[in-house]
């Protein structure tokens, strides 16, 4: 998947996340936590609390992308 430059936001929330979430616990994060729609396009990225692992969540036309490291 290629972006374009500067077209895309992305989002950090600022707390640790519990990396057991999936597309519904992370976007409920997105619209709740960060006052974000997750529907929008945007990267919402989740870090859990010892800083170990990372969750991208995207929404495209298909549906929503959880990526993981």
């Amino acid at each position: 998947m290629f972006f374009p430059e500067g077209q895309i936001r992305v989002q950090l929330y600022g707390e640790p996340v519990d990396m057991r979430k999936s597309f519904d616990g992370l976007s409920a994060l997105a619209m709740h936590g960060m006052g974000q729609n997750p529907l929008s396009g945007q990267l919402f990225v989740f870090i859990n609390r010892r800083a170990t692992q990372v969750k991208v969540l995207y929404f495209d036309r298909s549906g929503f992308c959880v990526w993981a490291k």
